[in-house]
């Protein structure tokens, strides 16, 4: 491993744990969520959030931030923010509704270890932390209103949500015709429906 490969692998270790530790106290009783937040809800939010991974989002943000000559650790607000707007749509993601996944990253997914409706109420908990840590956290006030209206419209219907209804509307189509090829099989063929599911071959 080269020299260069070997100081981007050290750095990314050191802003990982930084980022770990940001997002654990963001979802803290002391500092964080506070004591309002119901127990059963910040062990969801927590279930996902702090479930590990490369924290490839927030690391970048430290990336770029440093790149451009500012302050890492004034942007750690921005990069937790990422990594929970990520966090909640992959809850959201995994429901029956959707994707309907029973494991991610190797264990039950957050639906089928609270239940439907805690796992919507737990997405939709980190994706507005996600814009308080940016309004309070981030220096200046302008700069965390820009930050605020990125975030929005990345996340939103022409970004990331308008992403997942096209999916929605593809897998529909791609069923559809799948049915509709399988009515017009000869009797005694097998229907191949999972090879017009999307994800079959993964």
């Amino acid at each position: 491993m080269s020299d260069s490969a070997e100081s981007l692998q050290a750095s990314w270790a050191a802003w990982k744990t930084q980022v770990d530790a940001a997002l654990a106290k963001c979802l803290s009783e002391e500092s964080g969520l506070g004591g309002e937040c119901p127990p059963r809800l910040r062990e969801a939010m927590s279930y996902s959030l702090l479930a590990g991974g490369k924290r490839l989002r927030p690391v970048l943000v430290l990336m770029a931030c440093e790149a451009c000559g500012g302050d890492t650790e004034a942007a750690l607000p921005a990069a937790c923010a990422m990594e929970m707007i990520h966090t909640y749509s992959l809850i959201h993601d995994d429901l029956p509704a959707m994707d309907d996944d029973d494991y991610r990253r190797r264990r039950l997914t957050n639906h089928k270890v609270f239940g439907e409706a805690l796992a919507i109420l737990a997405g939709d908990a980190l994706l507005t932390l996600a814009f308080e840590v940016v309004a309070r956290d981030v220096r200046p006030t302008s700069v965390a209103a820009a930050c605020c209206a990125d975030l929005a419209f990345a996340a939103g219907a022409c970004g990331m949500v308008g992403g997942q209804v096209a999916d929605l509307e593809a897998e529909s189509l791609e069923r559809g015709e799948a049915t509709t090829s399988s009515n017009h099989q000869p009797q005694g063929a097998s229907p191949r429906l999972s090879q017009q599911e999307p994800g079959a071959s993964a």
